[in-house]
C-alpha cells in the first residue's frame, strides 16, 4: 500500500473524529487548549489502537481468506464509508442541537471508542493485505490527532457547518479506496 493511499485511509477514518471535535468545540464554550489537546490525543490513540486490534485478529484468518482479500477490503471499506455517508446525510436533514453537558474525560473516552470502531474493520482489511500495521496505525493516529485538534477550534469558530460535510467526504474516500483495492487486485 502506498503512502498516498494510506493518507487517504487515515483522512477518511479521521473524519468521524474531526466531526465530533467540531461538535465538541461548538458545544463546550468553556473548553480551551487543554481540552482540545486531550480530545485530539484520545481520538488519535483510539484511531491508532483499533486498527492494530483488527489487524491482529484478522491475521489469525489471513491465510484462509487471502484469495478473497480484495473482496473483503471492498465490502468492509464500502460498508464503513456508506455508513458514514448515511449518518452524515441523516444529520444534515435533522440537525441535533448541543446538549447541555460539561466536558468530561468519561464522555471523551466514549466518543473515542465510538469514532474508532470503523478503524477496527480497516485493521482486518490491513491484515489480509499484509500492511505494516505499526506504520499504518501510527500514521492514522497522527492524522486523526491533527484533524481533531484543528476540528475542535474550527467548531468554536465556524460552528456546525463542516461536521457532516467532512463525514460525507470521509465516507466517499473510504468507498473509493475500497473500489481501488478491488480493481487493482482483480485486474492486475
Amino acid at each position: 500500500m502506498g503512502v498516498f493511499t494510506l493518507f487517504l485511509i487515515a483522512l477518511g477514518l479521521s473524519m468521524d473524529a474531526f466531526a465530533v471535535s467540531i461538535s465538541d468545540g461548538l458545544c463546550y464554550p468553556q473548553a480551551g487548549r487543554k481540552q482540545a489537546f486531550l480530545t485530539a490525543l484520545v481520538f488519535g490513540v483510539f484511531q491508532a489502537g483499533m486498527p492494530m486490534i483488527g489487524y491482529f485478529a484478522g491475521r489469525t484468518f489471513a491465510g484462509a481468506i487471502s484469495s478473497l482479500d480484495h473482496w473483503i477490503a471492498l465490502v468492509l471499506l464500502g460498508f464503513i464509508g456508506g455508513k458514514m455517508l448515511i449518518e452524515a446525510i441523516r444529520e444534515l436533514r435533522e440537525p441535533e442541537s448541543c446538549p447541555a453537558r460539561k466536558f468530561s474525560f468519561q464522555l471523551l473516552l466514549m466518543q473515542g471508542v465510538a469514532t474508532s470502531i470503523d478503524a477496527l474493520a480497516v485493521g482486518v482489511s490491513f491484515a489480509v493485505m499484509d500492511v505494516n500495521i505499526f506504520y499504518a496505525a501510527g500514521f492514522i493516529g497522527v492524522t486523526t490527532f491533527l484533524c481533531s485538534f484543528a476540528g475542535f477550534f474550527l467548531g468554536r469558530i465556524f460552528g456546525g457547518r463542516w461536521g457532516q460535510k467532512a463525514e460525507i467526504l470521509g465516507g466517499l474516500i473510504l468507498i473509493g479506496i475500497g473500489l481501488k483495492i478491488f480493481i487493482e487486485h482483480t485486474f492486475a
